[in-house]
């Protein structure tokens, strides 16, 4: 995860000094904010997200950014789980309406067991997926699917490696 940061930052400090007329203003003009907000409750079960993004458009071809990932979940005398992490995301639109991305996400799991079937037991671990996805995009929203290449049964906290994905830019 280090290499891929040191990697971003490099290529982005490069590009953006290469690529600027006046770095103050022309910096914040290409940057991007976006992110996921998930909500669930249900009778004794509560899940929250919260994941915002921001990426820097290089051009109208390319754009990089980082991710952060907060998530809670819990079933009242069941178990209590929390996920935090972070993710560097790569995006490029060939032509307008078509674009692909590559994600790296990294999260540590931490789950609480409670109740009658547990010994009040914890697990924690770290989490890692690595996504390819292609999606359409029109204005600031992008739909599409994403698939997880390190995707294994045991140890991903995705049920399936292939997700759905919508993507907000402002």
């Amino acid at each position: 995860m280090k290499s891929f940061l040191v990697i971003f930052l490099i290529i982005f400090d490069l590009s953006v000094s290469f690529s600027q007329e006046d770095s103050n203003s022309n910096f914040w003009n290409n940057v991007s904010f976006g992110g996921g907000i998930g909500l669930n409750f249900s009778d004794g079960f509560f899940s929250g997200t919260l994941a915002p993004q921001a990426i820097y458009n290089f051009n109208p071809y390319f754009s990089a950014g980082l991710g952060l990932t907060g998530s809670y979940s819990s079933q009242k005398d069941v178990f209590k789980s929390t996920i935090l992490g972070g993710s560097v995301l790569a995006l490029t639109n060939p032509f307008p309406e078509l674009q692909l991305s590559v994600e790296l996400e990294q999260v540590n799991v931490s789950t609480s067991f409670q109740g009658v079937f547990s010994s009040n037991e914890r697990d924690d671990f770290w989490a890692t997926a690595l996504f390819i996805g292609a999606g359409y995009r029109t204005g600031n929203v992008t739909f599409g699917i994403r698939y997880d290449i390190l995707y294994d049964e045991d140890e991903s906290i995705y049920a399936d490696p292939w997700l759905p994905f919508v993507r907000f830019w402002f």
